[in-house]
């Protein structure tokens, strides 16, 4: 829980503080009034990050730093961002103790629903690869440290690609090995993480449509985790040749998909956009419940500018599982969202 923060040239604030209620606080304003700049603190305070910007976007134009400082877990969280030349330098304090990033032990679990996630279940596979991968992030700890050297190895097999034939084949096979190895890693944990998605998931989307439903996600490449390694080795040797012409890595996990069925056909293909909205909604209970099982604490509940988009009764189911969190939402209409509550709510005016 967040009892408290003050943000100091970040974003759009040059100096400003807010206190929260360990409930539902709901952030008032016009668009443009620094909402989700808020939400955006919030999310920087417990993860370490944010869900949209670089860092260096994060400094309020022309100032050379920003800081946040906030009460949470009855622990003093401090973030600092400071510019120097073209580069921005973070660092963390948790009670004084300092950190270049948040390891898993001092991160704050999060389940966040904003507008990008709407278009999530229809839109590109890089959307659905982010979400599966942050929840796996918030419950595994190395995952992120794997995910990064995935992605700087891939980066470099790319830079030898672009050279073309010059690039030396004993250079292409090293990285080959590396991408192959880490991608096992990576596509094990994501094909476990489905696995206990669709256990609740066709539960929860029942529970919310008011009817018998089947509901599930699966992993765009079926081979078997276990064999991954040695699959995306020999599909890399193969498609050499083709990856030298393109310029880049055709195959691995960061071009791989989730897909979603309903009623056992495509949820892209055949769903409502009714059907769209319960299906993401399902899937963030979940998330809320996965998170705090695993970590054994309860996550936040962070919502930019995604209430007033459900209607009534998918507000209302919402409303029933965000009792028991602490919930962030952003709106421009706080009556939309008042009503749809039993229990009191702290409201926050902006702008």
């Amino acid at each position: 829980m967040i009892t408290n923060i003050r943000l100091q040239h970040f974003r759009s604030y040059n100096d400003e503080s807010f206190e929260f209620d360990n409930g539902v606080n709901i952030i008032v304003g016009p668009n443009a009034s620094g909402k989700t700049n808020l939400l955006e603190a919030i999310l920087m305070v417990s993860r370490g990050k944010s869900y949209r910007a670089a860092d260096s976007e994060l400094i309020t134009h022309t100032q050379p730093w920003a800081r946040i400082d906030a009460f949470a877990e009855k622990e003093h969280r401090v973030v600092k961002l400071q510019r120097e030349d073209e580069q921005v330098k973070k660092s963390f304090e948790v009670d004084d103790k300092v950190f270049s990033r948040l390891g898993s032990a001092h991160t704050i679990p999060v389940v966040l629903f904003e507008p990008d996630h709407l278009s999530m279940l229809s839109g590109s596979p890089e959307g659905r690869r982010n979400f599966i991968d942050e929840l796996i992030e918030q419950v595994t700890p190395g995952y992120s440290t794997t995910l990064r050297h995935y992605k700087r190895a891939l980066a470099q097999r790319n830079r030898l690609l672009k050279n073309g034939i010059q690039a030396a084949d004993e250079q292409l096979f090293a990285w080959d090995v590396r991408l192959s190895d880490l991608g096992a890693h990576i596509v094990s944990e994501r094909v476990k993480m489905l696995e206990t998605i669709n256990k609740d998931l066709p539960h929860i989307y029942s529970e919310l449509a008011k009817q018998l439903s089947v509901a599930k996600i699966a992993y765009s490449n079926e081979t078997e985790p276990t064999l991954y390694a040695s699959y995306l080795l020999n599909k890399l040797e193969k498609d050499r040749s083709l990856d030298i012409a393109r310029g880049f890595t055709g195959t691995g996990p960061h071009r791989e998909d989730l897909i979603m069925f309903l009623h056992n056909k495509l949820l892209s293909q055949t769903a409502s956009r009714g059907e769209s909205r319960t299906m993401l909604l399902a899937l963030k209970i979940i998330e809320l419940k996965i998170i705090e099982k695993a970590r054994d604490k309860k996550p936040l509940l962070l919502l930019d500018d995604v209430f007033s988009e459900l209607d009534g009764s998918r507000r209302k189911s919402l409303t029933e599982h965000m009792q028991e969190y602490q919930t962030f939402i952003t709106t421009t209409d706080a009556d939309v969202v008042v009503k749809d509550f039993i229990q009191s709510v702290q409201t926050i005016l902006l702008g």
